[in-house]
């Protein structure tokens, strides 16, 4: 009897361990919000607006020529997938580091081009000081390169910024970041059913 009782208590064991190697953060974000804009102009308070929910997000700027695409095509494949596994509760998230070009009108083209389904995700832009609060708080870097004027005269600039997708439980805590432009959507989709055990 005491033998079994043991094998259970180390499975247990093994298998809490495994689950803590799989999912390594436990970062509360809830002890501060951030007050931002989604794609419509409205007021979103983060991550208030999440919880509940288990959300992948990504962090990108719409001028991104390579990096931030993919990762938001990964996160759009990863919602498919778990579409496909009848998971369906799952929020998508993308907040822009590049608040002076990203307006709401351009964030909310930037998902319609990508046919991106509103009743899952959230696009976000914000003031520039919230956006670098956060960002700091995500321990997401974000630099201006290649500034330059163009031939009509206007302002441009690239960014050389983290590449970066987070997943975060229901109860609003960081449990993994992953490369967002080469993530194993598998690996996130198994995460994501690992929450809703």
């Amino acid at each position: 009897m005491n033998k079994i009782l043991l094998v259970i208590i180390l499975v247990v064991l093994l298998f809490s361990i495994s689950c803590k190697e799989k999912l390594p953060l436990d970062k509360d974000l809830t002890k501060k919000s951030y007050t931002l804009i989604n794609q419509d102009s409205t007021r979103v308070v983060f991550p208030d607006n999440i919880k509940g929910h288990i959300t992948v997000l990504g962090f990108i700027f719409t001028h991104c020529p390579d990096i931030c695409p993919m990762t938001t095509h990964n996160m759009y494949l990863t919602e498919k997938q778990l579409k496909q596994d009848g998971i369906s509760d799952v929020k998508f998230v993308a907040i822009s580091f590049d608040p002076e070009r990203d307006s709401p009108e351009v964030l909310k083209k930037f998902a319609e081009v990508r046919e991106l389904d509103f009743k899952s995700w959230t696009l976000l832009t914000g003031e520039k000081n919230t956006i670098t609060e956060m960002l700091k708080r995500f321990d997401v870097k974000a630099i201006k390169t290649d500034e330059f004027k163009d031939a009509e005269g206007n302002y441009e600039y690239s960014m050389m910024h983290t590449d970066r997708i987070s997943l975060i439980d229901e109860k609003g805590r960081l449990r993994k970041n992953y490369k967002g432009s080469t993530i194993n959507i598998e690996e996130l989709v198994n995460d994501i059913k690992t929450l809703e055990d």
